[in-house]
């Protein structure tokens, strides 16, 4: 046998063109009670592979000011799933980063026309504060018709149900795209007991005949690019939307 067959050979990149990404989260909601967020490592994952790819990245929410992880996806939270995220570790104790977490950019102060992309992370709170903020829904259309690439990850991409384009079609419409699937909204409610949310993204996203939905298995990864706009299914596909951004933009 040739053990040169056994040898793999692998490059990577170093250096990307200089771009700069806005991520943007939910402000904190009430939700059956507790306090909820946004999902940790979808919002820190896309921001880590956007700095090391050389990225200047912004953190902002709807109403600015202070943001919190969700409980469950908060790795310092002992009673949470998610114990080795390191990379959620490593943002709130980044002596800069960590700051933003309290003082997040208002979307009333975000200049579309400064960035390349904008990637939305989930959790538990975007259900609840993006379905009516019609300043939000208008944030998207104007980065998504500004030519800017448009990611949308777990329940970030709720956003789909109701952003609409200058034309008063949905984004939506015409688009192939992923969201947090019902089997893992039914996981959800397993694990609390009860109905959870009062609706879910892909229930309504299949009431709509122009658009096509698609998801993978309960918390397999998964992420579709149609064109600019980019989604992930779950946490566990925040690092394939984050790849697909940079290729993107490459």
């Amino acid at each position: 046998m040739n053990e040169q067959n056994n040898i793999i050979r692998k490059h990577g990149r170093h250096t990307y063109p200089k771009k700069k990404i806005l991520c943007l989260v939910s402000n904190a909601a009430m939700l059956e009670g507790m306090q909820v967020g946004f999902f940790a490592e979808e919002m820190t994952r896309p921001f880590y592979d956007f700095v090391i790819a050389g990225y200047d990245v912004d953190v902002a929410s709807p109403n600015g000011g202070a943001v919190v992880f969700d409980g469950h996806s908060n790795p310092e939270n002992p009673n949470g799933a998610y114990p080795n995220d390191l990379i959620s570790i490593g943002f709130v104790h980044h002596t800069t980063f960590g700051k933003w977490m309290e003082n997040t950019i208002p979307i009333t102060d975000i200049n579309v026309a400064d960035y390349d992309a904008i990637c939305v992370a989930g959790g538990g709170a975007p259900l609840i504060t993006f379905k009516d903020d019609v300043k939000l829904h208008q944030l998207i259309a104007n980065f998504y018709e500004a030519g800017k690439i448009t990611c949308l990850i777990c329940h970030g991409t709720s956003l789909l149900l109701w952003t609409k384009l200058s034309d008063g079609k949905l984004l939506a419409d015409g688009k192939t795209w992923t969201g947090f699937a019902d089997s893992e909204e039914e996981i959800i409610n397993q694990m609390f007991g009860k109905k959870v949310n009062e609706y879910t993204i892909e229930t309504e996203a299949r009431k709509n005949p122009n658009t096509n939905f698609e998801v993978a298995g309960p918390l397999e990864p998964f992420a579709v690019k149609d064109g600019r706009l980019i989604t992930a299914q779950q946490q566990h596909s925040s690092y394939l939307a984050s790849q697909l951004v940079i290729e993107a933009l490459s």
